[in-house]
């Protein structure tokens, strides 16, 4: 049924969407004559690499620095890059994706070998389902970019602050997944693009009709500051990316 759900949804997608990306993707090469697609190397599923297709936000060459979490003052972010980014409008090539069966649209995001790498024995289980476009952890932290504003060291934060919680979310998608909780999450996510804090109320209302623990909840309601943690399986905060 996923499956089936994908390949359908995927292929209308791509076909209703085609001529609306034409003018952004001529947008995106007029800036610097480059390609308008970003062919992102990421792991997948039993830790396969594939070839992420996004929208082009960042100046050529912007994975060479060795800095893979983006803040939204990032300088490496392009003026159409930013438009982009604010309306999700780069996710939308992952629907090729989909329809390849690399990827699905609810799972895990999938993420650079240099993070999957840094994975305790626990996170790893988010390598055996299907990365997606979006998930639980992908609604609560919609605003990565935000979270990062300021930060020093992106890499180090987005360990710290944010990795911890992720994975745990996207752990309890993992282990309770089902095609009615993929509708649901699909909706919420669309949800997001136009009221965020109600979106956030059908996730908590997902993981406590889920019985997650309470301190989960309590930070995907984001209605108090994110703290430092462990990694899930990890006794531990990150304080280096090596």
């Amino acid at each position: 049924m996923k499956r089936l759900f994908d390949i359908t949804v995927s292929f209308l997608g791509l076909m209703l969407t085609v001529l609306f990306l034409i003018p952004i993707c001529v947008l995106i090469w007029l800036q610097d004559f480059h390609s308008p697609f970003y062919i992102a190397p990421r792991v997948g599923k039993d830790g396969k690499i594939f070839k992420m297709v996004k929208l082009r936000s960042m100046i050529i060459d912007a994975d060479k620095t060795g800095v893979d979490s983006t803040s939204s003052q990032d300088k490496r972010i392009t003026p159409i890059g930013r438009f982009v980014r604010a309306y999700k409008l780069d996710e939308i090539p992952q629907l090729w994706n989909v329809l390849k069966g690399e990827m699905s649209f609810v799972g895990p995001r999938p993420n650079v070998k240099r993070e999957v790498d840094l994975y305790t024995e626990i996170e790893s289980n988010l390598l055996t389902v299907q990365p997606g476009i979006t998930d639980i952890s992908s609604i609560v932290f919609s605003d990565l970019n935000d979270i990062l504003k300021n930060s020093q060291d992106p890499n180090l934060d987005y360990n710290q602050l944010v990795r911890p919680w992720k994975s745990r979310l996207s752990l309890v998608y993992v282990e309770n997944q089902s095609f009615w909780l993929d509708i649901r999450l699909i909706f919420l996510t669309a949800v997001a693009l136009v009221s965020r804090p109600l979106a956030l109320e059908g996730v908590n209302k997902i993981l406590l009709e889920l019985d997650v623990d309470k301190e989960l909840c309590q930070i995907a309601s984001r209605q108090t500051e994110l703290y430092a943690f462990p990694p899930p399986g990890a006794s531990d905060i990150v304080r280096s990316r090596g």
